[in-house]
């Protein structure tokens, strides 16, 4: 079975033949690629199998899941392709690789953070964590999507005080939303810009291993 899109493998060292394992999904920002991501997640390989995804659209100098009609706006048709093909990649992944099913991890930056928000609330349960990082929640999702219950799914949401591409009101309104759907909701400010700081790698990396062991 082909993949439904490009990505690049991180695991660990040993794998044992009847064990399975957790997952991380990770999705990088707009012209951006799969490569810039795995920085982030360096070491987390002995924990989790690990899937940096490269978008599928050509956004030089990398590429993009979506694009944008407007400010806090994605094309609908196009952001509606992108969450598909990221499902299906989700799918492949459990049906060729020994991964623990209840141990799912979503992890995006921007564009990223975005879509692993969209695709926690439309594939719910199945996920066990997202790790959102600059990101928002589009308002056709919010209204359109079919939301799957999140009450059992851990959110960490960070954002940058000082972010200059989406608006630190933004990551207020997705602590918000998950709260009142019943996730349990971590949430983190920085100083920053639209970026991430040491200190908010070293927070979702503490997050991810605690709510591993949960």
């Amino acid at each position: 079975m082909n993949a439904p899109m490009f990505y690049e493998l991180r695991r660990p060292k040993e794998v044992y033949p009847d064990k399975k394992y957790p997952a991380l999904f990770i999705m990088h920002g707009i012209g951006s690629n799969e490569q810039n991501m795995l920085s982030l997640v360096n070491g987390l390989e002995e924990q989790f199998y690990i899937f940096s995804i490269r978008g599928h659209l050509s956004q030089p100098p990398g590429f993009a899941f979506f694009t944008i009609e407007g400010y806090g706006k994605p094309h609908r048709e196009v952001f509606d392709e992108g969450v598909t093909k990221l499902t299906s990649f989700v799918d492949y992944a459990c049906e060729q690789y020994p991964l623990d099913t209840s141990h799912l991890y979503l992890l995006g930056f921007s564009q990223g953070a975005i879509l692993a928000m969209t695709l926690g609330l439309t594939i719910g349960s199945k996920i066990k964590g997202i790790v959102a990082l600059s990101g928002y929640i589009p308002a056709f999702v919010k209204e359109d999507y079919k939301i799957k219950p999140v009450d059992d799914v851990s959110v960490f949401i960070s954002h940058g005080e000082m972010d200059q591409v989406l608006p630190f009101e933004w990551g207020l309104a997705n602590n918000e939303y998950f709260r009142q759907l019943g996730a349990d909701v971590t949430f983190k400010t920085y100083q920053e810009g639209h970026s991430v700081s040491l200190s908010n790698l070293q927070d979702f990396t503490h997050w991810l291993i605690q709510d591993l062991e949960k």
